[in-house]
């Protein structure tokens, strides 16, 4: 059925009528939909502020202008509660027999609640490092060999192993190497806290993004277990200076990480810190918009778009006359543009496709992916019924491109059909430039990815027309080092839009595409994602 299916999706010709709805998609609007989200009005947009509260409303008047149903519990919003947790220590402070290792916040670690307890306390915390802090089944991997680690505080190798291509997936890192999933083993194994050892190298982006995605509030959606009582994430050299403190190398300690007979390492050592949070119930909200599908037997199948419309909001204690809003442009301005420019084309179409086509700008991605989350768990329409979502998330800035980048190629069986329209651009499919930095794991399309629903992320590579060979990487790996997650994410007169462009035409042709298709796209067999696809497609079988 994959196989048929990409064929069938494949065989489809762009008409008159899609190619004059995709010729709407220009510069102009991408750059007009960013200037207004991203401009200093909106102080940076972070959940449950008056910033976030403009960009919904913006959104929403957007998709009401283009003659789209209100999707949401509320019109076009589906608000949903947060609890916003705000607290840091001065520091954490590690105790050896007759010696002590204060390390300062937030110049040497970033910490803070991992729950929402008005309170967050170690008191001589045991410390045990257990290497990459993964438990896989299907590798034969296990880093905990049945210790006990309740109560303790575990210091974590971000990523995932890396030395042999035959043990999880070589450089290409899996979810198994996201923070997300160490604070997950560690709330399931009762830990009270975690120190994740931090390098740009493993974690695809340098300290200062640690200390401005982590320093401030935390949202989490509400729910009886939330995570370790305190996280905590450290510099490479602040943990050569813990394990020292013990008598251990890291780079020692490390390199026995890399094999199946790792056992963890009780270091000796503990560690205290105690600091009062900040609890409040709040809300952010989703901004749904649907165009309903034309035909009777497939409107209640749903391709679905998404793109987050938060960031980080403002800096606090910034010096006078210094830039303390983070306005998130590129990250992820840019994906709600090329949101709302698909949602233009689609609604311009002499007539609507077969399947329905839902928007949703979604909430407190940055932290979390917190509103795709909610979105998974409260769909409008049951799962199984959900043909593909792709996701938009960042665009590109540096001009057209002959390359684009898919995280997770090889994933489902979209991928012939997107070369096929890929290649009507003059372009080619390339995987994850970037592989060892995760992305597939780090943005929206991972909620539903994790829930079964095919899903998918591509966005202009780097072979950029124009330029020599490895200019577009070299730009791509300079941004992220400068202006990822940093006030300097803004609107700027040097970006070259064509690349943008190109990347949301292929989203709305490849939205078209599904839209149309008799059946529905699959994970290919073998994928992680296949058990959990097949079992939300088998709930919705008449």
């Amino acid at each position: 059925m994959p196989l048929l299916l990409s064929l069938l999706l494949a065989a489809s010709p762009v008409g008159p009528s899609v190619a004059a709805a995709e010729s709407l998609i220009t510069e102009d609007l991408l750059r007009a939909h960013v200037r207004f989200l991203a401009s200093d009005l909106l102080e940076g947009r972070a959940p449950a502020t008056r910033g976030d509260a403009l960009a919904e409303a913006y959104i929403a008047s957007q998709f009401e202008s283009l003659g789209l149903r209100p999707a949401g519990t509320d019109g076009y919003r589906q608000p949903f509660e947060l609890l916003g947790v705000q607290g840091r220590p001065e520091a954490l402070v590690f105790s050896a027999p007759g010696r002590t290792l204060s390390l300062a916040v937030p110049g040497e670690v970033v910490a803070g609640p991992g729950d929402a307890a008005m309170e967050s306390r170690l008191d001589r915390a045991e410390v045990v490092f257990v290497g990459y802090g993964i438990q896989a089944p299907e590798y034969a991997w296990d880093d905990f060999k049945g210790m006990d680690v309740r109560g303790k505080v575990l210091l974590v190798m971000n990523n995932d192993p890396s030395d042999d291509p035959a043990l999880f997936a070589g450089r290409t890192r899996l979810y198994y190497g996201r923070w997300t999933y160490k604070m997950e083993m560690a709330q399931r194994l009762g830990a009270a806290g975690v120190v994740l050892i931090h390098t740009t190298a493993s974690a695809g982006y340098p300290w200062q993004v640690v200390q401005t995605t982590f320093g401030g509030e935390q949202f989490f959606l509400p729910s009886p277990e939330l995570g370790p009582p305190v996280r905590a994430w450290a510099t490479e050299e602040a943990c050569r200076r813990l394990v020292a403190l013990a008598g251990k190398d890291l780079d020692a300690l490390s390199k026995a990480a890399e094999l199946r007979t790792f056992q963890p390492v009780p270091l000796g050592i503990s560690v205290s810190t105690a600091f009062h949070n900040t609890v409040r119930r709040t809300q952010s909200a989703n901004v749904l918009a649907l165009l309903p599908g034309s035909d009777p037997r497939r409107a209640g199948e749903f391709v679905v778009y998404t793109a987050h419309h938060d960031h980080l909001g403002m800096r606090q204690g910034a010096a006078p006359g210094e830039d303390a809003i983070y306005n998130g442009a590129v990250d992820d301005a840019g994906g709600v543009a090329q949101l709302l420019a698909v949602a233009r084309a689609f609604s311009s179409l002499p007539k609507r496709p077969a399947r329905s086509v839902l928007f949703a700008a979604v909430a407190a991605e940055e932290k979390g992916l917190l509103g795709s989350q909610y979105l998974v768990r409260h769909p409008p329409v049951p799962l199984g019924r959900i043909a593909v979502d792709i996701n938009m998330d960042g665009f590109h800035i540096f001009g057209a491109t002959r390359d684009v980048s898919v995280e997770g190629l090889g994933k489902t069986s979209l991928d012939r059909t997107l070369a096929e329209l890929a290649r009507t651009q003059g372009r080619v499919l390339v995987p994850d430039e970037f592989p060892d930095q995760g992305y597939f794991y780090r943005s929206d399309q991972f909620s539903f990815a994790r829930a079964g629903v095919p899903a998918l992320h591509f966005s202009a590579g780097t072979d950029v027309v124009g330029q020599p060979a490895g200019w577009g990487r070299a730009q791509q790996e300079a941004w992220v080092a400068t202006h990822y997650h940093q006030p300097s994410d803004e609107v700027s007169p040097e970006w070259r839009l064509a690349g943008a462009v190109q990347d949301a035409q292929l989203y709305f042709l490849l939205g078209v595409a599904v839209a149309q298709a008799p059946g529905l796209p699959s994970w290919v067999k073998g994928d992680e994602f296949e058990a959990a696809g097949k079992a939300v497609r088998a709930a919705v079988v008449p």
